[in-house]
This record gives C-alpha cells, sequence and structure tokens, in this order.
C-alpha cells in the first residue's frame, strides 16, 4: 500500500546527520517531531506503510508553509498529519472492504522504552488498535489525540476541523464506545511474557495439554494472510479448537517460536528455515490468552527488521 511518490523524501535524523546539523528551521522541527508524527499516523492507520505515506504528505505541506506565521511548530505538524491521516483512513475504509480474511494492524518491533510509556504501550497493542477501528474516522482522531496524546480540545478542533464543543461531544462517545470494547485491564508485562513464555513450550512440543491450561476457553484466534500467505479466514474460538489447529499446523513444519517486544508488549516471532513467517501477539487476562494474532502477510513485516521509535 506504499505510495510511489516522484517527489523528494521527507528529511529524517540521517538527513541532519549528514549534512552535519546546518538544517533550515522547517527541516529541523520535521526532524524533532517525525516520530511523534509517526505515532500520530500509526495510531489512527493501524499501518506503518500507511504512516510513512502521511508523513511524506505531511513534509511536502509543511515545506511549504511560512514559519513566521506558524506559532506552534508542534501543533501545526501535528494537525497536518492528523488531516492527511483522516484523509486515508477514509480511502483505507474502502479497501478494507474487500481484504482477504481478518485484517489486523501492521506489527511493529518496538525499543524497551515503549513498554516503559503504560498508556502508550496500552493504546498500540493489537487488542486497542482492532478497538479503534470500530470508531468512526473522525471519532478516532479525536479519541486518539485526546487520551493518547492529551491533545487540548482547541488544538483537536483545528485538526479535525470541528468546533471545540462539537470535539468534546465526539470525545465523549468515542470514550464510551471505546470503554465498552476495549480489554477488561491492563496487565502487566510480566504476566503476558510468562504465558507467552508457556505458549511456546507447549507448541514447539505438541503439548496439547500444556497449550489448553495456558488459553481461555473462549480464547479467540485471528490470522492476518492477506491472500497471500495462508491463515485463518475467520476467527477461530475455543481453546479446543485453537490448540489443535496450532498443533496440527506446527507439526508440518520446523519452526522457531523467538521472543520479541511488539506494539511496546511482549510478542513472539516465527521463523521457517530462518525467514520471518509471522508475528504472534496475545492479549492476556487472569493469566490466560483470551487474544492470539498471527500476522503472516508479507507486506506487514516489513517493520519487523528494525526498531521503530514511538513518541508521545
Amino acid at each position: 500500500m506504499t505510495s510511489n511518490h516522484s517527489t523528494p523524501s521527507e528529511p529524517t535524523a540521517d538527513t541532519e546527520a549528514r549534512s552535519g546539523g546546518g538544517t533550515d528551521p522547517a527541516t529541523a522541527a520535521f526532524i524533532t517531531h517525525r516520530s511523534l508524527l509517526f505515532t500520530v499516523a500509526y495510531e489512527m492507520l493501524g499501518s506503518a506503510a500507511d504512516a510513512e505515506d502521511v508523513l511524506q504528505e505531511t513534509w511536502l505541506r509543511w515545506s511549504g508553509v511560512a514559519l513566521d506565521e506558524v506559532r506552534d511548530r508542534r501543533a501545526y505538524l501535528v494537525r497536518i498529519t492528523t488531516r492527511q491521516s483522516l484523509t486515508r483512513l477514509r480511502a483505507l475504509g474502502r479497501r478494507r472492504e474487500s481484504y482477504v480474511g481478518s485484517w489486523l494492524p501492521e506489527p511493529l518491533l518496538t525499543a524497551p522504552d515503549v513498554a516503559e510509556d503504560a498508556e502508550l504501550a496500552d493504546s498500540l497493542s493489537m487488542a486497542m488498535l482492532l478497538v479503534l477501528e470500530t470508531l468512526a474516522p473522525t471519532e478516532r482522531a479525536v479519541f486518539v489525540l485526546r487520551e493518547v496524546f492529551d491533545l487540548g480540545y482547541g488544538e483537536i478542533a483545528d485538526a479535525v476541523d470541528k468546533s471545540p464543543a462539537a470535539v468534546r461531544q465526539i470525545a465523549h462517545r468515542a470514550r464510551a464506545h471505546v470503554a465498552a470494547r476495549r480489554p477488561r485491564e491492563t496487565v502487566s508485562k510480566a504476566s503476558t511474557r510468562d504465558a507467552l513464555e508457556a505458549f511456546r513450550r507447549a507448541t514447539e512440543t505438541g503439548d496439547l495439554q500444556g497449550l489448553l491450561d495456558i488459553l481461555a476457553p473462549d480464547v479467540v484466534l485471528l490470522g492476518d494472510g492477506g491472500g497471500v500467505k495462508q491463515a485463518v479466514p475467520r476467527p477461530i474460538v475455543g481453546a479446543d479448537k485453537v490448540a489443535r489447529l496450532l498443533l496440527g499446523g506446527m507439526s508440518k513444519v520446523t519452526a522457531a517460536l523467538r521472543p520479541a517486544q511488539v506494539n511496546g508488549h511482549p510478542a513472539l516471532i516465527v521463523r521457517l528455515d530462518g525467514a520471518l513467517d509471522t508475528v504472534v501477539t496475545a492479549h492476556v487476562d487472569n493469566g490466560l490468552i483470551t487474544g492470539l494474532y498471527a500476522v503472516r502477510n508479507p507486506e506487514k513485516l516489513t517493520h519487523m527488521d528494525r526498531e521503530t521509535a514511538l513518541r508521545r
């Protein structure tokens, strides 16, 4: 889904390093806030590839702005990014209607500092990103900017082209929608890590009972192959069904499951013959895995070869 722009590439920290730090004020401001802008776009889109495209579009618009007329450069950049994300989100909604099988957010390999920011990590979890997918585009933008980035209603109003009063109403509606659907509790990283380790041992050794012991009775497995790789075409519900499906699949291949930090949470990376094949994330509740999310679509694994910087 990456676009093929013929326009100049946006600047990065490498740009500044290569130029010896002698960048112009517009470029310096963009580089300073780039990780924040990427995080805003990713939270709204659930796709790193589309977030990168949004940043390219943000840079093209920002590079033409008269800086002496900008009071708050950070706020102005967030506003551009939000508007571009909204445009793309509306287009993506139409594309995802024809997506083959379940659609899952694109996983990101993240640094330990993302996990240390509990609120940011919570907003980046697969389970939470899927909840955000159920919001209308403007509701999602308002919720993300208010609840994740703590922007004021006036600043959000400028970004979504609504009045502050309307933004307050949208925020209230979005919070209620998310509260009714979000995971019931924030689980410690240690609990998730322990559950995934038990899951890994049972899966690799073919231990059916061990797998049943770590899966919640009503566990849900979602797989995203994008029509390119084989994946479960629809959600699989129930510990016995999920366990037997997983063990049946593992018995046919020689796979290595390795721990990783994905979207600020413990996860597993599956490699087949040394090549990255699947990213598995989980939601854990009371020590049991209630949700398993397996991303196999190769187009969604391109950001797993390096850590992605995410900031609030």
